[in-house]
């Protein structure tokens, strides 16, 4: 499937279904899985087990702050802007 930004990304690309350890890079693929309409965002949850407040906190901080946004580590500090 052709992304929004030209790029295309198939369905092997999303991260395994068993995946427990989520990076950044990992968040981010499924965001844009969803976001160019290739999974919704109920198959996405479901798939990857995540409530959709987690999912929709993804979505936002992505939104807001690009990939960075979705670090672990960066959590706390965005939240605060």
């Amino acid at each position: 499937m052709r992304m929004p930004d030209g790029s295309v990304m198939s369905r092997s690309e999303l991260p395994p279904i068993n995946t427990t350890r989520w990076v950044a890079r990992r968040k981010a693929t499924v965001v844009r899985a969803v976001a160019a309409g290739m999974i919704t965002r109920d198959e996405a949850c479901e798939m990857y087990s995540l409530s959709i407040e987690e999912f929709d906190t993804w979505l936002s901080a992505m939104a807001k702050f690009g990939r960075r946004g979705l670090r672990v580590t960066k959590i706390q500090k965005y939240k605060q802007l």
